[in-house]
């Protein structure tokens, strides 16, 4: 199968030379974020691209997404300062932050926290109204222009913004058949974006929040493809958990026959230098053995030094690929990855038909007591572990004729009883 590579265009690559070059290596698809490009700005970069390339274009949707404004150089909320939040459109400072969409700032309450960037500041509402909202400065730090705001508790947002609907008027007048749905929060999400989109456009939704997490059968079974941004998706669940939350969705998005991606931070380093680290070498590679499709290259391409070399150094991490030690013979392989907490399949041992049968037939049962824990118990998160049913447990029937049988679960909060339908 032939991993398929995306890459996100910018400064640094919206140039002729660098598309030629690009699309030289076999590049198969060009992304154009629309939160970081104008409207105005939007045909001129599909006709570019079109200029020099026969590779289609992807528009990204801005999405159900808390953004601040354009903002003074350099500026740095200092803590226990105040700071005013508007909806307004003004060049922001460490006295007031414009939010888009203002849809955001209705939803504010006094003890909502504001998180702006990855390592920016944090914020908490001293007071609100539907025309603004005070905040104090729990952590300072430097805050950026059109930068990320997670809000807790989290706002109900559109799933298309007023710049993403006159976008898609304009890119279906210019033929784009690729459309991506940021922070899909559910399937209906996915189906407004079809609605608007050509009949036989390819819609690619976006797992990239904590709803999307939940939802994420739903919106995998209405789109063509997923893509989970792994950086958006840290900043509202831990960071540690997130490559389980990667792992559980591609195995998902594989159940469904869908192409998955990965995007954010493979080769981070690579944005301000030539060379990456050998763990995002490692992380690329673990990458593929998740079962993923294509790989998403986004600042790497859009604003770093060397946008043809991040993708040569992806063209080579996906050559050696294939060609990775064998296991050495005599040694028995360990459980897939995707095993995490299941009893392997017992090997065949000597000995007679009988407790052969005996034996997989235990291991059926086990297995699907296993299966039935995580469904329960979160299956992006494989911490627990069926370790034996209960002491004096026995098996009974449940009304509709199931089987009802006591287990014992292991996990990070030790051993707890848990009764699973069979």
């Amino acid at each position: 199968m032939k991993v398929r590579i995306l890459c996100t265009l910018g400064p640094s690559s919206l140039r002729e030379d660098v598309i030629g070059r690009l699309d030289e290596r076999g590049v198969d698809l060009f992304r154009i974020n629309l939160s970081h490009t104008s409207l105005d700005a939007l045909e001129p970069a599909i006709e570019l691209v079109r200029g020099c390339s026969a590779t289609p274009i992807c528009l990204d949707t801005e999405g159900a997404q808390v953004r601040c404004g354009v903002m003074a150089p350099d500026v740095t909320l200092i803590p226990d300062r105040t700071v005013l939040l508007t909806a307004a459109e003004r060049v922001g400072s460490a006295q007031a932050l414009a939010l888009h969409p203002g849809a955001a700032l209705g939803a504010l309450q006094p003890g909502s926290t504001l998180s702006v960037d990855f390592d920016g500041a944090l914020l908490q509402v001293t007071e609100a109204d539907p025309a603004g909202a005070t905040a104090v400065v729990l952590e300072g730090g430097r805050i950026r222009s059109n930068r990320a705001v997670t809000v807790h508790p989290p706002p109900v947002l559109p799933p298309l913004t007023d710049k993403d609907l006159r976008a898609i008027a304009v890119a279906r007048c210019l033929g784009i058949e690729h459309f991506a749905l940021s922070f899909a929060s559910r399937a209906e999400d996915v189906a407004l974006l079809r609605s608007l989109v050509p009949p036989d456009a390819v819609v690619i939704a976006k797992i990239e929040s904590r709803a999307g997490v939940r939802n994420m059968d739903g919106i995998i079974s209405a789109s063509e493809a997923v893509l989970i941004d792994r950086g958006d998706l840290s900043r509202e669940v831990p960071i540690e958990h997130v490559p389980f939350y990667q792992k559980v969705i591609l195995r998902r998005a594989n159940r469904w026959n869908r192409p998955a991606y990965v995007a954010t931070n493979l080769l981070e380093s690579m944005v301000v230098n030539r060379r990456p680290t050998v763990a995002e070498a490692d992380d690329i590679v673990n990458t593929l053995l998740d079962g993923v499709h294509g790989l998403v290259l986004a600042a790497e391409t859009a604003v770093g030094i060397d946008p043809v070399g991040a993708v040569d150094m992806v063209l080579r991490v996906i050559a050696a690929f294939p060609a990775r030690p064998r296991q050495p013979a005599g040694r028995q392989p360990r459980a897939r990855l995707d095993n995490h907490g299941v009893t392997p399949m017992p090997r065949a041992r000597r000995g007679t038909a009988s407790e052969n049968r005996t034996t997989v037939r235990t291991w059926r049962r086990r297995h699907q007591v296993e299966q039935r824990v995580r469904l329960v118990l979160g299956d992006y998160l494989p911490r627990w572990q069926v370790t034996g049913r209960r002491r004096g447990s026995r098996a009974t029937q449940s009304p509709n004729k199931s089987t009802l049988r006591d287990v014992s679960v292991a996990g990070p909060e030790g051993h707890r009883p848990f009764r699973v339908e069979l």
